[in-house]
């Protein structure tokens, strides 16, 4: 069979000033980019050249990934958050397979381009650049009721571990608190710890952050995130969201966001980092009595004279309309 030479993406430019190109372009609209024809549907597939060029441009997005789980059929997909025509959704990353091994308590987390997802039953890699999965090896100490968080390039799972124990009565099999962590570059374990300091947390399954290389637990109901060196996180009591900046010290109220969150009166919202000075909120409500439905509201954040925080709601739209479909995990990632 005849082989065609492989014509240029635009033909009247050289490929390596087409890639310089694109690598400017916002990731979020490489969806519609890769539309125009099978050669930029390629390049950003799975071109390390280009990725390779907005590192060296200095050009990184925060994404936010999500893995939600159909309720009918047990099976888990990855989902981008993009921004089409000034409106959010979730769509789905269809060159990822579903996963019918992960389970709801599965957890997640970002090491510069990749997620790190552990489940009871597997572990894995995914490349947020070329959306390709990559197994990594087993705990060698099952936990369970897990938190992950990254520390640099070190994955640390905090959790329960069956081991032996010291009672009154001698040894025997027991849980205890437990840190696994696990080497992204090496891509290897380090011996499990078990930390007697942590067993006077009974649940460490809540939600949890890191902050100035240190690893924070919420151990009461809700999510946290990080945005610029401050947590934020919902508050109950409050009723709006809430920020603790680690140079204060203490809790403060986010300014210009309780009329929003008067309007939305929804039991949980689930904050995550979504670039510099602004975060996204997902939250449940029921339409008309019947529909169930995620939104997601870009809050923009706000510093100003005095030391206080405003927030400031740019945009809020429906992202998962499909009653079957629930959040597992949602996560930030750069690329």
């Amino acid at each position: 069979m005849e082989q065609f030479p492989e014509l240029p993406l635009i033909p009247s430019l050289p490929d390596d000033l087409t890639i310089d190109i694109v690598a400017r372009v916002p990731i979020s609209h490489y969806p519609t980019l890769s539309l125009v024809s099978k050669s930029f549907r390629k390049l950003i597939a799975a071109s390390p050249k280009l990725y390779k060029r907005r590192s060296q441009l200095g050009i990184t997005q925060h994404r936010v990934y999500a893995i939600l789980r159909n309720s009918k059929a047990h099976e888990f997909s990855f989902y981008i958050l993009h921004n089409l025509n000034g409106y959010n959704r979730l769509d789905r990353v269809r060159s990822l397979p579903l996963i019918s091994s992960f389970a709801l308590n599965t957890c997640c987390v970002s090491v510069g381009s990749k997620l790190y997802v552990f489940s009871e039953n597997s572990a894995l890699s995914v490349d947020c650049t070329s959306h390709k999965l990559q197994s990594i090896p087993d705990i060698p100490d099952p936990i369970s009721h897990r938190q992950v968080n990254a520390i640099g390039k070190k994955v640390h799972l905090l959790g329960d571990t069956f081991c032996d124990v010291v009672t009154e009565k001698g040894w025997s099999k027991g849980f205890r608190k437990a840190v696994a962590v696990f080497d992204t570059e090496t891509q290897s374990w380090e011996p499990t710890l078990v930390n007697e300091d942590l067993n006077e947390f009974r649940e460490i399954h809540c939600d949890s952050c890191v902050m100035e290389d240190k690893i924070f637990l919420k151990v009461m109901g809700g999510y946290v995130c990080v945005v610029d060196g401050v947590l934020y996180a919902y508050g109950h009591i409050e009723k709006t969201l809430v920020a603790f900046d680690p140079k204060q010290g203490y809790w403060s109220v986010v300014n210009g966001l309780k009329e929003f969150f008067a309007l939305e009166t929804s039991w949980w919202y689930n904050a995550v980092n979504y670039g510099p000075n602004k975060l996204a909120l997902f939250f449940p409500k029921t339409l008309n009595n019947e529909n169930d439905v995620t939104f997601c509201a870009e809050v923009a954040l706000e510093r100003r004279q005095g030391g206080e925080i405003w927030g400031e709601v740019q945009c809020c739209d429906i992202v998962i309309s499909d009653e079957l479909l629930q959040t597992v995990k949602l996560v930030a990632v750069t690329v």
